[in-house]
């Protein structure tokens, strides 16, 4: 899973969530429609911070829901907490350029 996620050359929005945490039912169905919308020119990944510890540990992850957008393996953008359709829209579009 790792080494997907830091060897893409597209953007890659990772949302970092847990099956109990309420705004990560939120934020989950906002990251479905954007990786509609953007199609193969984006990666999103839903990351479960319960299965996927040392990744989340790895990343810095302590609270849920965290979104991080990276390209090249470099992290442009961390979110914490929900975050709108419109703002992860503009980071997504601003890493395309």
């Amino acid at each position: 899973m790792f080494y997907e996620v830091t060897h893409l050359t597209k953007p890659i929005l990772m949302d970092f969530y847990a099956d109990w945490c309420g705004p990560c039912r939120m934020q989950g169905p906002i990251v479905e429609a954007l990786a509609k919308e953007f199609g193969d020119k984006a990666e999103f990944k839903k990351i479960n911070v319960d299965k996927e510890g040392d990744l989340a540990t790895e990343k810095g992850i302590f609270v849920v829901p965290t979104l991080i957008l990276e390209k090249d393996g470099v992290e442009l953008k961390k979110w914490i907490g929900v975050t709108s359709k419109e703002e992860l829209t503009r980071a997504l579009n601003e890493a395309l350029q």
